[in-house]
């Protein structure tokens, strides 16, 4: 994708905040063309002890938008996820080699957020669409019809930007949230979670066996235990009527956990309160709520920031269409009753559960996700299947040891396929930002498939066999050896697949003669044409 697209408006989208959901959502507006202005308080990027593990699905969305590799090289990856035991010493493992045909990313990562918020602004320095206003604080806004406005306080004095939306990635206290009148529903639980850095060797001079990420359960006290590139990470739970714990006793916590140790340096430490909370509408005409400020999730599996990026892979592609005018306003209402149902009873209740079980309060964990396939895809956020034709079929969960049949609102999978020139490729690599149209059928039939002439929709046809190179169908044609992704689909032959550029399947409807893809399109886009 590039900056090609002719935009109905010269003004910028405006984006508050320039934590991890707020940097990924402007690399995806400007991996689409669209211009952003994004703003941040700070002088510099996060320096805090916050979120450590990044999820396969957030890898797939900074591939689709860029900088993946930036990532990846400076983070621990993480092939399976133990669940210990502390009574019986057992450890069983929630095993990501499982995912290998379903993505190109068969493992979740560590790297702490302090260390990932420069890497992904140093790809959206790359960027000749996008400008980064540091030192600069939104104390003020106005929306109308024509767009918005913003005033930052800045070292030099008060500053307006025009935009043509504003996207607010400002946190769990969104000034421009509470400015909205948006109401937030949920609780605040009485526990205070302590998160803390260590320099320890655990790896060989107090070897222990652990995984990079390992959930120590007991019903007494709990801790996490993550491996980051350079330290240890632990976290656990305090109430929040016990006092403030000295460093001497956040190691002695520690200890208890992984046994007596020798050299351990305390880096870093932060204790912050558990919510579960989700404002009550995601939009308000042209400004939107992304990450937490739309919702606050117990950081539990991995949730909170990871759902957030979940946000920032559904609202440009929106965005996108929009301004360049491929679709009315209406699709952006699509963003809220998508991303807020996985907020409020998706994520929220998971990681909720989680909690639970790790406090030795019930099985509720078991019940949620079941099978080796289910626990991993699940795991991943990879079996996230989001509510697109407003029926209320959406989930964050798969269950069973084998992947079942894909449904809409499903993930595509990634899988592998050979392209028209032979070289191997990957599913989401042929989506590249469009609404994709499918077609699972023989292709030595010649079927007729539409040309590939448009900007916003591309047909492509997966067959068993590979299109002859007289058939003219050769150079939109994949090659899916032995009906692997077929059978991985749960198709029958002669079946569409139309997938948005987000990744999740728009519809899968027989295909014959009288199908049309364009239709199929337009009722989903709200388009009148297809550009």
């Amino acid at each position: 994708m590039t900056d090609k697209y002719k935009l109905i408006t010269e003004k910028p989208i405006l984006l508050v905040g320039g934590g991890p959901v707020g940097l990924m959502t402007a690399l995806g507006l400007s991996r689409m063309g669209i211009p952003v202005k994004l703003f941040e308080d700070d002088g510099t990027f996060s320096s805090d002890t916050k979120a450590g593990t990044t999820l396969t699905r957030t890898l797939e969305i900074s591939r689709r938008y860029g900088g993946v590799e930036r990532i990846l090289s400076n983070a621990l990856r993480v092939g399976e996820i133990g669940e210990i035991d502390r009574v019986s010493g057992t450890t069983s493992f929630v095993d990501n080699a499982i995912l290998a045909d379903d993505t190109r990313f068969p493992y979740v990562i560590n790297i702490p957020q302090h260390l990932l918020e420069p890497l992904l602004a140093d790809e959206l320095y790359t960027r000749d669409c996008c400008e980064i206003f540091m030192n600069h604080k939104c104390i003020s806004f106005e929306q109308n019809e024509d767009g918005v406005s913003a005033t930052f306080d800045t070292p030099d004095g008060q500053v307006v930007h025009e935009g043509c939306y504003l996207v607010a990635c400002d946190g769990s206290r969104s000034m421009i949230r509470t400015n909205l009148g948006i109401q937030v529903d949920g609780h605040t639980l009485d526990v205070r979670y302590m998160l803390i850095d260590f320099n320890v060797d655990l790896d060989v001079k107090n070897f222990r066996d652990y995984p990079y990420l390992s959930y120590h359960r007991d019903e007494d006290e709990w801790m996490i235990s993550i491996r980051h590139p350079h330290c240890w990470r632990f976290l656990y739970p305090n109430k929040t009527t016990e006092d403030e714990p000295t460093q001497e006793e956040l190691e002695s916590k520690v200890r208890k956990f992984i046994g007596d140790v020798d050299e351990v340096e305390m880096l870093n430490y932060i204790s912050y309160h558990v919510h579960h909370r989700v404002a009550e509408k995601f939009r308000h005409k042209r400004v939107f709520l992304v990450g937490d400020s739309a919702h606050l999730v117990t950081p539990m599996w991995a949730l909170g920031m990871n759902t957030g990026m979940l946000d920032a892979s559904n609202l440009p592609w929106r965005l996108a269409w929009v301004l360049r005018g491929w679709a009315p306003e209406s699709l952006l209402d699509g963003y809220d009753t998508e991303q807020r149902p996985v907020a409020v009873r998706g994520s929220g209740e998971m990681a909720e559960a989680a909690r639970k079980y790790m406090e030795g309060q019930g099985e509720e964990i078991v019940s949620i996700s079941d099978g080796e396939w289910g626990r991993a895809y699940t795991r991943t956020l990879l079996g996230v299947r989001l509510d697109v034709d407003n029926s209320g079929n959406w989930s964050m969960v798969k269950t069973g040891e084998t992947p079942d049949a894909l449904t809409p609102g499903d993930r595509l999978p990634d899988y592998s396929v050979a392209g028209p020139a032979g070289s191997p490729m990957r599913l989401h690599d042929v989506i590249d930002g469009k609404f994709t149209a499918l077609y699972l059928t023989d292709v030595r039939r010649q079927p007729n498939i539409p040309a590939n002439d448009k900007e916003s929709l591309q047909h492509i046809v997966v067959s068993r066999y590979d299109a002859p190179l007289d058939s003219g169908l050769r150079e939109q044609s994949l090659l899916d050896v032995g009906d692997a992704f077929l059978n991985r689909a749960g198709c029958e032959l002669g079946t569409l697949i139309l997938v948005r550029p987000d990744e999740h399947i728009a519809a899968i409807v027989p295909f014959d003669e009288n199908t049309s893809a364009e239709a199929l399109y337009k009722q989903i886009t709200g388009a009148s044409e297809i550009s």
